[in-house]
């Protein structure tokens, strides 16, 4: 089986932490099977849904990073804890901010692999963290 770890960093690396080498549009559709869904307690999200979400972050937050602290492979699923931060400016989870003021938290996801593509991924953010931290 191949290293599908590398699959799953490139996601956190090229795509959810801002750099200038990126075209976040090009690698997700590579990078996400057709049928890609992003599940959390709320809602799905399917692959077209989540890259305009991303090509967002990226604007709202242009400083944005995710660090992954650890990953753990288990067949075709990648475990991955990752820390990420980011100085919103715009409408943020009901705030209106400047950039001046920041966060950083922690993340939780399961990504599922197959034929090189990530299928499935469900995720759990302390956006509770953010929040507080950027009212504080």
């Amino acid at each position: 089986m191949e290293n599908i770890k590398d699959i799953v960093k490139t996601f956190y690396t090229d795509c959810l932490t801002v750099n200038n080498h990126t075209n976040t549009n090009t690698v997700l559709s590579k990078l996400f099977a057709d049928d890609f869904q992003s599940r959390n307690a709320k809602e799905t999200k399917g692959k077209a849904q989540m890259i305009g979400q991303i090509g967002g972050f990226w604007k709202l937050m242009p400083d944005m990073k995710w660090e992954i602290q650890e990953m753990i492979q288990e067949g075709n699923k990648v475990v991955v804890r990752s820390e990420f931060s980011a100085s919103p400016k715009g409408e943020f989870m009901g705030m209106n901010l400047d950039g001046t003021k920041s966060f950083k938290t922690m993340a939780i996801d399961i990504h599922t692999v197959e034929n090189g593509q990530i299928t499935t991924v469900y995720h759990c953010e302390e956006w509770t963290t953010a929040i507080a931290q950027l009212k504080s």
